[in-house]
């Protein structure tokens, strides 16, 4: 079983350190596995593909690679700045996620979604 990551899939997050420092981009996925996020736009690599059939294109392709989770920053949709994350349970066994500089809610999980 892989360990909890502070970011989703879709949130947005501003990059702390490495070349891409100071960018913000919208993670793609998440590997909790090895606590490995991809940012979009965030380290680029060059990487030269062979076409496998006649009909595929060959040549040199930018990707981006993954970066640790604990290098980037979840970025509050309201104060739209990079924050911290408070995890709280309401009453009713729903969980949220909370920005910690202003308190905005940044997302819920019902209990039943899990």
């Amino acid at each position: 079983m892989g360990n909890k990551v502070h970011v989703k899939k879709g949130d947005l997050v501003y990059v702390l350190t490495g070349k891409d420092s100071g960018k913000k981009g919208k993670v793609l996925a998440v590997e909790t596995d090895k606590d490995m996020i991809l940012v979009e736009g965030v380290n680029m690599a060059t990487k030269h593909k062979k076409p496998k059939s006649r009909n595929q294109q060959g040549g040199r392709i930018t990707q981006e690679l993954h970066i640790h989770s604990s290098n980037a920053m979840l970025v509050c949709n309201k104060c739209d700045r990079p924050t911290k994350v408070a995890k709280d349970i309401l009453a009713n066994g729903e969980k949220t996620r909370k920005c910690k500089r202003c308190g905005e809610v940044i997302d819920t999980i019902s209990p039943a979604a899990e």
